[in-house]
């Protein structure tokens, strides 16, 4: 996309009334940003879902004024950009009906990871959530998936700052322009995280900072990823509504359950029985629940001298010195253990180099 592609759209995007479902619609119709602007008030109220409401800012060139400064922002800052007809644009959001028409890039990862996790919860997480969200992403290393929160307080933070210590990449949802973060605490982590993956909105530098911009901020957080995980939430909470959005785009959507009295899970819970998330209680739910293909991820590891293995790991090496090598699911039947969990086990086993997988979804010790 040329620059003055990129002022079309900014143009448009600014314009009052005329949010991006009602833009997408347009250029559906006239084929580039550019020829949009260029109709008649006529032409346009001919339109499907285009009244004269959506239109009563349209020709008022104050909005190509301010497009040109925030083309100036861009440039001055090396802020990378897309539109939702770009092929670098993330793939899943462009079939999010409300997607975004642009989105705005800061760092050094792109969209390209296969395996995309949105992380979400309670900005008051508690010591329980935080060795979750720890042990949760450790054990979803090794199939290299794409974190992305929103670089909140609380689960948000502790997700991006687990990421980084698995060496993951991580993308942070702004809720305003790349020219200031938010919270102000959280400018630490910033080198690490532009450095190890991207910040990213669809704001602009000049848009004022409100609370209403979590809720759209919310929706690239939903529409980005392959599922969204909710990880302790109270009974009303962003976290919450991103799920529900979630849903709305046909994404799977999981929560982590928690005591019945305890009111940082109460949201959860209620995901839960409402139907409207899948209980998980470790990464080996996620893992199989997504159908992720866990052979092709392990990788070789120099076999330790002296491996200490859990009660569960001791019982799937027993049974494997017995027979050489056999299928996963007759590993979980004899092991009397649920197939995901002797996936996750069998994936921590190879870690430590006491097995390796075979073709067919077989093992064997290594």
């Amino acid at each position: 996309m040329n620059q003055e592609q990129l002022h079309a759209f900014l143009t448009l995007q600014r314009i009052p009334n005329l949010g991006d479902t009602s833009i997408k619609r347009l250029i559906n119709r006239f084929e580039t940003p550019r020829q949009v602007l260029d109709q008649k008030k006529q032409v346009l109220l001919e339109v499907d879902g285009i009244g004269a409401h959506k239109l009563k800012e349209f020709y008022n060139k104050n909005h190509a004024l301010e497009a040109e400064k925030e083309l100036r922002f861009i440039e001055q800052n090396n802020i990378s950009y897309s539109s939702y007809l770009d092929p670098e644009y993330p793939e899943r959001l462009k079939h999010c009906i409300d997607g975004p028409i642009l989105l705005f890039k800061r760092g050094t990862s792109n969209y390209e990871a296969k395996r995309v996790i949105s992380v979400v919860g309670t900005r008051k997480v508690t010591t329980y959530g935080i060795e979750f969200i720890r042990r949760f992403i450790e054990d979803l290393a090794p199939l290299n998936p794409l974190i992305v929160s929103g670089f909140a307080y609380g689960v948000d933070i502790n997700a991006h700052r687990a990421a980084l210590d698995c060496g993951l990449e991580t993308h942070a949802v702004l809720a305003h322009g790349l020219n200031q973060i938010y919270p102000k605490i959280h400018q630490k982590y910033v080198k690490s995280l532009e450095s190890q993956g991207a910040f990213i909105t669809d704001f602009w530098s000049s848009d004022n900072f409100d609370r209403t911009n979590f809720l759209r901020r919310n929706r690239i957080i939903a529409g980005i990823s392959e599922a969204t995980v909710v990880i302790e939430s109270a009974d009303k909470g962003g976290s919450l509504v991103t799920a529900d959005i979630a849903n709305s785009y046909n994404r799977d959507v999981f929560a982590v359950p928690g005591r019945p009295d305890d009111l940082q899970s109460l949201g959860c819970n209620n995901l839960i029985k409402s139907q409207q998330a899948q209980l998980i209680t470790c990464a080996a739910d996620l893992i199989y629940m997504l159908n992720w293909n866990i052979e092709n991820t392990f990788k070789p590891v120099q076999k330790q001298l002296f491996v200490s293995l859990s009660a569960e790991e001791e019982s799937v090496f027993n049974f494997l010195e017995k027979k050489g090598k056999e299928q996963l699911d007759l590993i979980a039947l004899n092991c009397n253990m649920p197939t995901f969990k002797i996936a996750s086990i069998l994936l921590n086993m190879e870690l430590k180099g006491v097995v390796r997988p075979l073709p067919g979804k077989q093992f064997e010790l290594a």
